[in-house]
């Protein structure tokens, strides 16, 4: 009996899986575990002197975060905070 040839070599399905998995990591979509919790982010309903949520990059109107679960003050400020330019 004769062995049958793979057509496809084993270095070359590990290959193609590895470089396949940063493109899995990319396409993977944030869910709400991804977020840190109000108190991990050290949330206040109140701003950080002149800094607060409605001037941070992070702020998804009307009440979001892209980072913190929950709903959040436009008034609001956390440690996550990001300056936009």
């Amino acid at each position: 009996m004769a062995k049958q040839q793979s057509v496809y070599s084993r270095r070359a399905v590990i290959g193609a899986a590895i470089a396949g998995l940063p493109a899995t990591l990319l396409l993977r979509s944030a869910s709400a575990s991804d977020k840190m919790t109000k108190p991990q982010a050290e949330y206040q309903d109140t701003p950080n002197g002149i800094y607060s949520c409605g001037l941070c990059t992070l702020f998804v109107a009307p009440d979001g975060c892209k980072v913190v679960e929950g709903a959040i003050s436009r008034d609001g400020w956390c440690k996550a905070f990001a300056a936009v330019d």
